[in-house]
Order: C-alpha cells, then sequence, then structure tokens
C-alpha cells in the first residue's frame, strides 16, 4: 500500500540549505519511511506518485581510487563501466557504504548530491535532462527534493552522461 506524500518548508538538511543559499527554486516532498522497504528510491517513487523514472538515486562509486557520485534514475541501475568512461576513468565498482557515509556527511539511502560534506566529481544520467524537474534525495530518508536537472548540474558540478540502464 501507497505511504501518502507530504510537503514539508525548506530547510533542516545540508542539502536543502545549500539550495536556499544558492537561491535555487526547488520543493521538498517528505514521506513516512518504511525501514523494511527492498528500495529506498522505488519507495519514494511510489510513495510521492512520481514515475521512478523522474526519481533519481545517488549513488558513490569508486573509479581508479577515487570516489564519484552517479545519480541515475531508480528505475535502472548504475552501468559502472559507463561511469569509469564518463570521467575518463578505467575502472569502476560501488564504494564501501562507510566511505561513501563518510565522506559525503550522510547515511546510506538518504544520500543527497547536494551539500556533502566533500564535494565529490559528479556524472548526472543523461535521462535527466528529459525531464522539467526530477527528485534526489533531500539527506535523509523520507525526504526527497525536485528541483530542475540543470540547476542539479550546475549546483554540483556534475556532467551529463549516459551513465544508466534500464
Amino acid at each position: 500500500m501507497a505511504k501518502k506524500a507530504r510537503k514539508q518548508q525548506p530547510g533542516g538538511t545540508p542539502a536543502t540549505v545549500a539550495l536556499t543559499t544558492a537561491g535555487t527554486a526547488f520543493t521538498v516532498h517528505a514521506y513516512d519511511h518504511d525501514p523494511s522497504a527492498p528500495s529506498y528510491g522505488e519507495e519514494a517513487a511510489e510513495a510521492l506518485g512520481v514515475a521512478a523514472d523522474r526519481v533519481f538515486k545517488t549513488l558513490v562509486a569508486e573509479v581508479d581510487g577515487e570516489l564519484v557520485v552517479a545519480v541515475v534514475p531508480v528505475a535502472g541501475s548504475l552501468d559502472l563501466k559507463a561511469l569509469a568512461s564518463a570521467v575518463g576513468g578505467k575502472r569502476a565498482a560501488m564504494a564501501d557504504p562507510a566511505a561513501a557515509e563518510r565522506t559525503t556527511g550522510y547515511v546510506r539511502g538518504g544520500i543527497s548530491p547536494l551539500g556533502q560534506r566533500r564535494r565529490l566529481r559528479t556524472v548526472l544520467d543523461a535521462s535527466a535532462g528529459s525531464h522539467a524537474t526530477i527528485c534526489v534525495s533531500a539527506g535523509r530518508r523520507g525526504l526527497e527534493v525536485e528541483l530542475s536537472p540543470a540547476d542539479l548540474a550546475t549546483l554540483t558540478g556534475a556532467s551529463l552522461a549516459p551513465i544508466g540502464r534500464a
């Protein structure tokens, strides 16, 4: 059964503070997170009533020893080879979850591409450009932020590349 989404005023996480400070237009959406949900992203899409190709998950990978952020639709998966190629690397693997949490300042399932403790190189899946707005984590489980893909790319310094797989 879908959970009811509720709107929340901006502020409260490093991601929303970064958006507010930058003067970027965004909407925060909160929902009741179910700790037993098998997929944080799919749970968010269902709770918000948004198509899964408009809700993006933030993944931290290691490319040739460097941590890199990949932002891909929750409806698919990350193509590690394409990510490595997008950043000029040779080998990519998912980062150790503890390293991802320590470096970004967020917990797994709530990692936002915005307001990270240490800004990492970021790649946004090219499919984001086909939407007026997308949703990404606002910095904690049960909290999403909706903004334009162009604003997300600008604020994170992200490059756009086809790094997602359906």
